[in-house]
């Protein structure tokens, strides 16, 4: 059970992960037949820096439990942060993170199939390909950053947290190419991970409590049954809402134009999204 709640939760916050995902494959205009290979090891590095961050949670967690009340906070003050912008959508073309690579890494200004890296006149120049995943594994580690506490609020037996976050990242490819096509008609879905959010920070805080104060010795826990109803009711409700009251035509999530997409399509070329 305990699996399978982390799961659930992983899979759910991993939506915001393809969103993000999927604006910058349009700001940055990734042909379709690159995506795959983008995913593919955006998906390896994220198990590899999650598998760290876990163990080192685990850890601090075994020597410092008092840092659950931090976890929960923080979950609480990620939610209502979500909450408060769940209209609104990041300008991937005009983020510090991609001015920084560009900066830090001389580029190529189109595409050079699956490579990442090319040599021209003697000189190691990255392509659109690296930004690209350096954005990714970047998004990833951000949204880890609340995902992660969010399954220790379920269950504290770090082999828990690591399968149903490796089992659920494995997914993520799948999800994306689910959802890439609807993402923009899922408009109460960031909304409904807001109060995942926020209840699985509740949730943490108050189990933290009924451990240390012995006032709440009377007072029942959380049933992991009745938090599995809570998240799954929650995603329900928000997808039910989404599909009953659509956004008006034209008033999707925009996917940004990007340097990259207006040099395809000022070349002609058709591997960038059109408009």
């Amino acid at each position: 059970m305990a699996y399978f709640t982390g799961y659930v939760i992983e899979k759910s916050l991993s939506v915001d992960n393809v969103f993000l995902f999927i604006l910058i494959f349009g700001a940055l205009a990734v042909p379709k037949h690159l995506q795959h290979r983008v995913l593919f090891y955006g998906v390896l590095g994220a198990i590899i820096m999650r598998t760290i961050l876990i163990f080192t949670g685990a850890a601090l967690i075994e020597r410092f439990d008092w840092i659950l009340y931090l976890f929960g906070a923080f979950l609480i003050y990620t939610g209502v942060q979500t909450w408060l912008q769940r209209n609104e959508h990041p300008d991937i073309t005009d983020s510090k993170m991609l001015k920084r690579i560009k900066r830090t890494f001389p580029t190529t200004e189109d595409y050079r199939g699956e490579k990442f890296f090319v040599r021209e006149n003697g000189k190691l120049l990255a392509t659109p390909m690296f930004i690209v995943l350096v954005l990714v594994e970047f998004t990833d580690l951000i949204f880890a950053m609340d995902s992660i506490p969010a399954v220790f609020a379920v269950t504290r037996d770090p082999f828990i947290v690591l399968t149903s976050n490796i089992f659920a990242i494995l997914g993520l490819r799948a999800l994306y190419f689910l959802l890439a096509g609807v993402a923009d008609k899922l408009r109460y879905l960031k909304a409904g991970l807001a109060v995942i959010l926020t209840y699985v920070g509740f949730k943490l805080v108050y189990e933290r409590l009924h451990e240390d104060v012995a006032a709440m010795e009377g007072l029942p826990g959380i049933n992991p049954l009745v938090s599995l109803g809570i998240i799954m009711g929650v995603l329900a409700v928000a997808i039910v809402a989404s599909v009953r009251n659509p956004l008006p035509a034209g008033e999707g999530a925009p996917s940004g134009v990007g340097p990259f997409e207006r040099h395809h399509q000022t070349s002609g070329s058709t591997g960038g999204r059109r408009r």
